[in-house]
């Protein structure tokens, strides 16, 4: 078996594991792999299709690591964590204190507005964070 064979089989093989457990990770060593298999198609020596497939690989797990983690959301904003992001409510009255009493979901709730601005206005809200037990309101 040629070596650009065992690099493009090998690729496969972690596509295929990357697909089964979705670590998108693993994707970023399949084009490693990859290049390497290029090196090989080449006629690279062995150690330089080690060496591509670790620095390709390596490099793009260090980007997308970067990249993800600048788009990173934190739990309590993320709708992917908690599905009341994004619903509406409606704010009949602001209380002294900067909060207001909400029905959402059968059940009462403290609010606060996300923007200090918010408190001059009554009405739908969006609702934007959890903190603990209050959810912080963004005016439509």
């Amino acid at each position: 078996m040629s070596e650009t064979i065992f690099w493009c089989l090998l690729a496969g093989g972690v596509v295929a594991v990357e697909l089964l457990t979705g670590t998108f990770y693993l994707l970023m060593i399949a084009a490693g792999l990859a290049a390497a298999a290029i090196a090989a198609l080449l006629g690279l020596t062995l150690t330089l299709q080690l060496l591509l497939a670790a620095a390709v690989g390596g490099a793009c797990v260090v980007a997308w690591h970067l990249l993800a983690g600048r788009r990173a959301v934190p739990a309590n904003a993320n709708r992917d964590v908690n599905l009341d992001i994004g619903a509406t409510v409606t704010v009949a009255q602001w209380s002294s204190d900067g909060t207001a009493r909400i029905k959402f979901r059968g059940a009462n709730w403290t609010a606060i507005a996300a923007l200090p601005t918010d408190l001059a206005f009554t009405g739908q809200f969006k609702i934007v964070e959890l903190q603990g037990s209050r959810l912080v309101l963004s005016k439509i």
